[in-house]
């Protein structure tokens, strides 16, 4: 009875390390919430799994390869690429992406990095077709808003104002934008998911975090700015100088008016008043026509003679007030 008892417990300890020796060679591994396993089995692939929980393997011979189930992010490189205008931009994009298919994701790439290499050359490849079909204005710009606010800003725009804008040709210089950087990411996108379809892979989305102007481009756009501020500088030197003709020649209109008003109030008076003297002179010659006469000669030798040296003769009637014996004619 002792012989067996001795066995049973001999056995149930060689069972026991046998257990703890097989749990110690890590037969269960845990998927953790956003991940997904990969297990390989001499180099193929023996199952996958993409949900969490507590799954078995076959030790020292099942791999497991770990990839991330959530969404990832490429920050791309710097591109320099033209416009459809071959206007040269630099343009720097991010992109989402997730591994869909962990089986086809292994066969293709193995290890992350990999993945990040061709999918980086994908994503610019298809950012350069995109942006080389369009226009500048379409890559920058995601709607007409600039129009639209221009164009509501004009209607409540004094006559001034619409003259400048007239002159200077600025108001409707902005192109209408007919897609948009928005339609254009997703364009981008979709054209890189041409190339994705058997690698296990979803784009998301691709967006430009960056776009610069080149150099060249830059001290054009520079340029241009400097000549439509020196326009719009000039259209109001213009209208200044009009506006300054055109109150320059109302001010003389007027003094013109001033002045015609005045003499022809000045001659109304001049006549009232020579009216007024010849009422009162022929009042005064009705009442004594000689005196009259004598004072007028007087007048008349007065202004008159000052200006003669010598006299030749005084046998006229005009001197008979000076050499009449008895002064009068």
């Amino acid at each position: 009875m002792a012989k067996k008892m001795t066995k049973f417990w001999i056995r149930i300890s060689v069972l026991a390390v046998l257990v703890i020796l097989f749990l110690a060679m890590g037969p269960f591994y845990i998927v953790n919430e956003g991940k997904q396993v990969v297990v390989t089995r001499f180099g193929s692939i023996v199952k996958t799994h993409t949900d969490a929980g507590l799954y078995f393997k076959v030790p020292f011979i099942d791999q497991l390869t770990t990839y991330p189930k959530l969404v990832l992010s490429l920050d791309g490189d710097a591109q320099r690429i033209p416009t459809k205008e071959n206007q040269f931009i630099i343009v720097d994009t991010t992109s989402r992406w997730r591994i869909e298919n962990p089986e086809k994701f292994y066969q293709n790439f193995t290890t992350l990095d990999n993945a990040y290499n061709k999918l980086s050359d994908i994503i610019d490849s298809a950012t350069r077709t995109v942006i080389t079909q369009n226009r500048l204005s379409e890559i920058v710009r995601s709607s007409n808003i600039i129009n639209e606010i221009a164009d509501e800003g004009a209607d409540d725009q004094d006559e001034e104002t619409k003259e400048i804008e007239n002159l200077v040709a600025v108001a409707n210089t902005n192109e209408s934008v007919n897609k948009g950087r928005n339609e254009l990411c997703k364009q981008m996108t979709a054209e890189a998911n041409k190339s994705l379809g058997d690698y296990g892979i979803t784009l998301i989305d691709i967006v430009p975090r960056q776009i610069k102007y080149s150099d060249e481009l830059t001290e054009s756009v520079y340029n241009r700015m400097i000549k439509d501020r020196n326009q719009v500088a000039q259209a109001y030197r213009s209208l200044g100088e009009g506006k300054k003709a055109e109150w320059l020649g109302k001010l003389e209109n007027e003094k013109r008016t001033i002045a015609s008003e005045a003499y022809r109030k000045a001659e109304e008076k001049k006549g009232a008043a020579d009216a007024e003297a010849a009422r009162i002179y022929a009042e005064a010659y009705s009442k004594d026509p000689e005196f009259y006469a004598f004072w007028k000669s007087m007048e008349s030798y007065k202004n008159t003679l000052k200006n003669y040296d010598a006299l030749y003769s005084t046998k006229m009637d005009y001197f008979d007030y000076l050499y009449s014996a008895d002064g009068k004619r």
